[in-house]
């Protein structure tokens, strides 16, 4: 038993003793008004107070399975109505504690229960047995919302099979590579060649590093910096020039639009990095000889940054998960486009960490558009001059 369910049943069993008394003496017809043994005991009312003051969520059970005790905690969780518990898995559970004396085990609370969606609760159940409690004995079940905490375990389980899986490709490649130029040591041309493909696996197993430490530190894994005033001009034109390489190299043409002297508050070097994941995902995925588009605008105390390319789009079962570490819409491309699948996933955190958020709408074969929205910063007016010519752009 953990220090912190074990103060709790200590808890339970002060206010238990007091409950079982009272309840006690209502069956005695010929029981005094008040229980002398209420009067010396104090220390009940104590741990009656504390109970309805805990997170924990605690519910005494009398051994007909009547609820005796359920403090506010438990109420608000739906589970319990007048001296009745609502849900069957519960009351299972206090049966199997009867028998065997305590009981750890999950239950899952349906959404309507509490109006909250649903919930995953921890429960640990303990037979409150003493030298003047005959069997059956009454229970104390202790419940604490593991909805959250299963979810992350769930996500850092997946987080470290997906890793090992992506680092096994590049690193695998390697070794292969290697073994052919060594094979090939009387080839120059086949050494150069291979050389070449160690040299995009070096920079993709160097990529993926390098955002699996971005995203660490975005998750949390760092403090965040101090957020100041940071121009959305200059974070478009980091990013353009970030991927104007890539552009070119497809024969793209990235056209920066939209209002100018927009000011937000956040970190300038994550609000770029954000950008730039977008527009590299908008050039990979892009054909040759189009136009991708990336604007401002100040809206509802927001600066909305969109990038629109006319590529292959995304189909309408994936475009809620595109934002997942890893995932990609079509692994069969992902060697081609040399994608990791953190990309946007760095986007979403990069986001949420300046409370704003990112959305995508997409339709196949007529492209995407992606919209990054960060607050505006309260203390600098807005610009006064009118929308910049679309037709201004880089490439």
């Amino acid at each position: 038993m953990s220090p912190s369910v074990a103060l709790v049943v200590g808890l339970v069993l002060g206010a238990v003793v007091a409950a079982t008394v009272i309840l006690r003496y209502r069956s005695d017809p010929d029981a005094p008004a008040t229980p002398p043994e209420v009067l010396v005991l104090p220390e009940a009312a104590l741990a009656r107070r504390l109970l309805d003051l805990m997170d924990p969520a605690v519910v005494f059970l009398d051994v007909d399975d009547a609820v005796l005790l359920a403090n506010p905690a438990a109420r608000a969780l739906g589970i319990v109505r007048g001296s009745r518990l609502l849900v069957p898995e519960l009351v299972d559970i206090s049966h199997q504690v009867r028998a065997r004396g305590s009981r750890r085990a999950d239950v899952r609370l349906p959404g309507d229960l509490a109006g909250t969606g649903p919930r995953l609760l921890g429960v640990h159940g303990v037979r409150l047995a003493s030298g003047t409690t005959p069997p059956p004995a009454p229970v104390a079940l202790v419940l604490i919302d593991v909805t959250e905490t299963r979810r992350v375990e769930a996500v850092r389980r997946d987080f470290v099979a997906n890793v090992g899986h992506e680092l096994k490709t590049p690193v695998g490649a390697l070794a292969l590579l290697a073994e052919a130029i060594e094979g090939a040591a009387d080839d120059p041309e086949a050494v150069q060649r291979f050389a070449g493909r160690i040299a995009h696996e070096a920079d993709r197993l160097a990529r993926l590093v390098r955002e699996l430490i971005d995203l660490s530190r975005l998750q949390g894994g760092e403090p965040l910096p101090e957020f100041a005033p940071v121009d959305v001009d200059t974070v478009l034109a980091e990013a353009v020039d970030r991927t104007r390489t890539a552009a070119l190299a497809k024969q793209l043409e990235i056209v920066v639009g939209g209002e100018t002297g927009l000011v937000v508050r956040g970190v300038e070097s994550q609000l770029a990095t954000a950008v730039t994941n977008l527009l590299a995902n908008a050039v990979a995925y892009s054909a040759g000889e189009n136009r991708i588009a990336v604007a401002a605008r100040a809206r509802s105390g927001f600066a909305e940054i969109t990038v629109t390319d006319s590529g292959i789009g995304i189909p309408r079962k994936d475009r809620l998960r595109v934002f997942e570490r890893f995932y990609r819409v079509d692994q069969s491309r992902a060697s081609s486009t040399g994608g990791t699948g953190l990309g946007l996933a760095i986007v979403k955190h990069v986001a949420n960490n300046h409370g704003g958020s990112v959305s995508v709408w997409s339709e196949e074969g007529l492209g995407s558009t992606f919209t990054l929205r960060i607050p505006l910063d309260a203390a600098t007016p807005l610009p006064s001059t009118a929308p910049v010519d679309a037709s201004k752009g880089s490439s």
